[in-house]
């Protein structure tokens, strides 16, 4: 402990050695209480407001403990800054020789195998797939992790990934012809051998849901367990629980077996005929929910004759290519993987199609080309906690949202952690000064048809207030739409709209700009840093409550309200509480930022709920009039001047 003081302290050596450090008090206590849950074991729940530096409170105990330590974060995006950036800069600050590794999911990763079968194989969509698949052969020769994410100018959505990456199902495992040239293989035996280990939500939750063979061995062998962001694993978890046949598994069993069937047999021509059938009748199956994008629940389906029937044409057409695929056992270890794939999607979608209980979710989602058919607990409480019980060792779940008002409750009830250690650590912001919270008056209901207009309308003159500089977050794509149509021609700033460009390029943009204004939807609410002058307006146009639609939380809004609860006041309103939390925590990034955040729902006030949201947002000084706002930019700009 007295390490960890002399480190972070206000004269410590992070504050000598790393430029810009400043000592936050939060930032110790957080650390000293993850070095002491690490030194005695037990489960510690933590929420570090933003400004916190809740990453260098966990790396510094965890790199000092001398133990195993897995870490893992909420997004890619957010394991490869860790692992690239702040773990490299502690560490050498510390002069420590800990041996540490990055690790993902295996489609992660280039596999050696599969990019040589779409090589030989030929057959591409188009001229921007084959130009891709030359870029990532030129690439394969120089690269020695294998990590796609090396290659930025991909997007990480492209066709291609698929064709030459690999998944638990189409992996071949020991009887792989590449197994020594393997990606996956090297990282994960980096780190069996590492001190610490940074992995990412999904695939702690794989290896949870006994779904990925191999990386089961590492996670026994840690002494801690330190889960950032862990507000997000909840759902993560919830996914990986659960069972899924889309559309995509079964069209690339279909491009896999007639590959492996032209390399190891070619004599059964009842095969390829097969797999065409199949093939067809997955496309099929999609024309049959229409074609809109949507989730739905298993009961629209029911009713449904003519969904019922394509789906069962895809169930025989999968259980006839594997009495096909049984007829050419011992021809290749190729062939024997589509056998398993083929058996394990007709099992999973048998399992689909039978009653539906009272401890499971069915649904369907919709894609523009695919399709998903999912089965989802209930609950993954009494699951996710007896998962954690098979791994000895500490366990630690941090993010600048865990909390509702004061209280881990809802978090705690979701994952099974009842018996939990917490503490809760605001912000080291002065909100009341750097920020005001603004609620504009006369905004009809939400529910209004002219609601976004009135937004709109009243974002106007902020913006021409904030100069630009504003993200808008919105709580659904129909909103957003609609906003950008009608801030055209209104507002003399750059207009950004997601879904026009990535998101990495949008941001990108927004922060050379400087005066731009963001229009966005969920994914712009979290884990996205802009600090400085370039941001200094949020406008959030509604609370964000899931949308009752859902099939999922209507499912478990049922089941609450059977068991005599309150699902409105127990779920909905505490998980729209952490997501007004993420937007709001966009606005103040840093000491020096200052701005206004607007939230536009005239329920916040006129509400009893409205007080939970109230209580979880952060100090900053209040107002409902369009004139302190602007006093407030004013002063902004008075004290630039006055420097």
């Amino acid at each position: 402990m007295d390490e960890i003081s002399e480190i972070l302290g206000p004269d410590g050596l992070l504050s000598r050695t790393i430029e810009g450090f400043t000592y936050r008090p939060q930032q110790l206590e957080m650390a000293l209480s993850v070095g002491r849950i690490l030194a005695q074991s037990g489960v510690f729940i933590c929420e570090a407001g933003t400004g916190t530096g809740k990453t260098f409170a966990y790396l510094v105990p965890a790199l000092l403990s001398g133990q195993k330590i897995i870490i893992s974060t909420g997004t890619k995006n957010l394991q490869d800054q860790l692992f690239h950036r702040d773990l490299p800069l502690i560490r050498d600050a510390l002069a420590l020789p800990t041996n540490v590794a990055l690790l993902k999911g295996r489609a992660n990763y280039l596999c050696p195998h599969r990019l040589e079968n779409t090589l030989a194989e030929g057959r591409l969509n188009s001229p921007e797939m084959v130009d891709q698949l030359m870029q990532i052969q030129r690439w394969a020769g120089k690269t020695r992790a294998g990590d796609i994410a090396e290659l930025n100018d991909l997007p990480e959505d492209a066709r291609i990934w698929p064709l030459v990456t690999s998944t638990s199902d189409n992996c071949l495992g020991q009887e792989c012809p590449s197994l020594g040239s393997c990606h996956l293989l090297e990282a994960r035996r980096r780190a069996q051998e590492a001190d610490l280990v940074v992995i990412n939500h999904h695939l702690l939750c794989a290896d949870f849901a006994l779904k990925e063979e191999g990386f089961g061995e590492l996670l026994p062998a840690a002494d801690g367990f330190i889960i950032d962001e862990a507000h997000q694993l909840p759902e993560v978890a919830s996914n990986f629980f659960g069972t899924t046949v889309s559309g995509r598994q079964l069209q690339e069993l279909v491009r896999d077996t007639d590959i492996e069937y032209l390399k190891e047999a070619g004599d059964l021509k009842e095969v390829p005929e097969q797999t065409a059938r199949l093939s067809k009748a997955v496309r099929d199956l999609r024309l049959t929910f229409g074609l809109d994008i949507r989730r739905g629940s298993w009961s629209e389906l029911a009713g449904n004759a003519r969904i019922l029937s394509a789906l069962e044409a895809v169930r025989s057409a999968l259980e006839k290519l594997s009495e096909l695929l049984q007829l050419m056992q011992g021809r290749g270890k190729g062939l024997e993987s589509c056998l398993v794939r083929c058996q394990k999607l007709s099992g999973d979608l048998t399992k689909l199609c039978q009653a539906e209980s009272e401890e499971e979710i069915r649904w369907f989602e919709t894609q523009r080309q695919s399709f998903r058919l999912n089965l989802t607990p209930m609950e993954i409480s009494g699951l996710f906690r007896s998962r954690m019980e098979r791994y000895r060792g500490s366990w630690v779940f941090t993010s600048a949202t865990l909390a509702v008002g004061e209280s881990f409750r809802h978090f705690q009830q979701q994952l099974g952690l009842d018996d939990a250690q917490s503490a809760l650590w605001g912000s080291p912001f002065d909100y009341p000064r750097q920020a005001l919270w603004y609620l504009p008056r006369g905004l009809p209901e939400p529910s209004s048809p002219e609601y976004t207009a009135a937004v709109v309308e009243e974002a106007v003159p902020l913006l021409e207030s904030s100069r630009g500089r504003a993200f808008m977050l919105f709580t659904s794509h129909r909103a957003l739409r609609e906003a950008a149509e009608l801030l055209q021609g209104r507002v003399d700033f750059p207009l950004l709209v997601q879904g026009s460009a990535p998101k990495v390029e949008l941001l990108n943009r927004f922060r050379e700009h400087g005066n731009a204004v963001l229009l966005g939807t969920a994914s712009f609410w979290e884990g996205v840093d802009v600090r400085g002058d370039a941001l200094s307006c949020v406008i959030i146009d509604k609370l964000p409550f899931a949308s009752p639609g859902d099939p999922v939380l209507q499912a478990r809004i049922s089941a609450l309200r059977k068991r005599g609860g309150n699902p409105f006041l127990e779920f909905q309103v505490p998980q729209a509480a952490i997501a007004l939390k993420q937007g709001a925590g966009r606005l103040i990034r840093d000491v020096n930022d200052r701005g206004v955040l607007v939230i536009c729902d005239r329920r916040l006030l006129k509400r009893g709920y409205g007080q939970t949201f109230l209580d979880s947002l952060p100090p900053m000084a209040r107002t409902r009039e369009l004139a302190d706002v602007k006093l407030f930019y004013h002063e902004i700009e008075r004290s630039k001047q006055a420097l």
